[in-house]
């Protein structure tokens, strides 16, 4: 019973440094809150074509066109 205490407690103290561990990055950022960050807006010129435009996340009309094309590229002539 103490050994399962002890592991279970060291566990607890092992995962907690884990996290503390990973939150450092963010932590260490907030040190100088007075640095002043400006970011433009992206440039979205280019993004009205088939190759863009995926409304299921892989771009539809675009993969069709590759698609059809794949009969011709392996196959000679």
């Amino acid at each position: 019973m103490k050994k399962t205490f002890v592991r279970a407690v060291t566990g607890a103290a092992l995962a907690g440094l884990v996290v503390l561990g990973s939150a450092a990055p963010a932590l260490a950022a907030q040190d100088a809150p007075n640095d002043v960050v400006v970011v433009d807006e992206p440039d979205t010129s280019d993004l009205n074509n088939i190759w863009t435009f995926a409304p299921l996340g892989v771009p539809v009309l675009g993969l069709i066109q590759s698609l059809n094309g794949v009969p011709g590229r392996l196959l000679p002539s």
